[in-house]
């Protein structure tokens, strides 16, 4: 049981990578990318390449990153350049990512069972086992990309693309062209998508073309959660740095949540299932307490 709870939160960590790049679209910009599921896969397939080619699996890490930004900038460049809504063109990307993922990887799936990975030069340095090494790397990594993300939209870049998503008329009639901080946002977005799909090849030592099926689920859930739990803080999600370690926390506790009903004996077929019934109470109950207490105020204003 100990060892399911450390191998979900070791995977929770390094989806959460995933699942700040899904808040960047999604919350700052309202859009649900779907290019997620496939440029997830194309950070695994490229990693996967680079390692047995002899790569260093850091650099191999990295070019995984630079393979998922090329893919959000493909859909960046479709959804402002061609006006093509953003929803659908993260399909068309998503769709052809299938074939470009089966390019790169000349098969459906390829593993690393006898190659080198960072977590495993981690663990034969320090003795430690491999869901730790994963935790720690995970870890590494999340704090200095939660780090990065704060002080990146503090900048008068990173401004403008958040008022993009508040109120994109508005920042236009500022003079900010809107088309481009889709476009970083978009690419900004799937370079960490692209980065978690690597080190999740890495870290299971293999890469498939349907990995990234349902990630988009995945990061909605995981963001859902971590702020309905956000919200409980004394001081709620009214920090942006709250708001993006929250996500983080979200997809934690997602992946504890499948662990656990996996060790009840729930069926492993029925999780995107159950990725869905969790987004949706998450959705709906935020809801129903807000008009539960409209209600509640309206009775005892009447009353009065």
């Amino acid at each position: 049981m100990l060892t399911a709870m450390l191998g979900a939160v070791s995977q929770g960590i390094l989806w959460g990578i995933m699942v700040l790049g899904v808040f960047i679209t999604y919350k700052l910009l309202d859009i649900a990318d779907l290019t997620v599921d496939g440029s997830f896969a194309t950070g695994g397939a490229v990693c996967a390449v680079l390692v047995v080619a002899g790569v260093h699996p850091a650099l191999a890490i990295v070019a995984s990153m630079l393979a998922g930004a090329l893919t959000g900038a493909v859909t960046g460049f479709l959804a402002t350049a061609f006006e093509i809504p953003a929803i659908l063109a993260g399909i068309l990307t998503q769709i052809s990512l299938w074939s470009v993922n089966l390019r790169i990887m000349g098969k459906s799936n390829t593993p690393l069972l006898t190659n080198d990975t960072v977590f495993t030069q981690i663990g034969d340095a320090t003795g430690l086992p491999a869901n730790v090494c994963a935790i720690i790397v995970g870890l590494a990594v999340a704090v200095v990309i939660v780090a990065a993300l704060y002080w990146f939209f503090g900048t008068e870049i990173g401004s403008a693309l958040r008022a993009t998503g508040n109120n994109e008329a508005m920042i236009r009639a500022l003079g900010v062209n809107t088309n481009t901080t889709k476009v970083i946002a978009l690419t900004l977005s799937n370079a960490l998508v692209g980065l978690s799909g690597g080190l999740i090849c890495q870290q299971q030592k293999y890469a498939d073309i349907g990995m990234g099926t349902g990630a988009i689920v995945i990061g909605l859930a995981a963001i859902v959660i971590g702020e309905v739990l956000g919200r409980l803080l004394p001081g709620g999600l009214s920090k942006f740095a709250t708001r993006l370690v929250s996500a983080v926390v979200g997809s934690i506790i997602y992946f504890l949540i499948r662990a656990i009903v996996l060790q009840m004996g729930m069926d492993a077929n029925d999780m995107k299932l159950l990725s869905a019934i969790i987004v949706a109470l998450a959705l709906c109950i935020p809801v129903v307490c807000e008009r539960s207490r409209r209600r509640r105020s309206y009775t005892k204003g009447d009353e009065e």
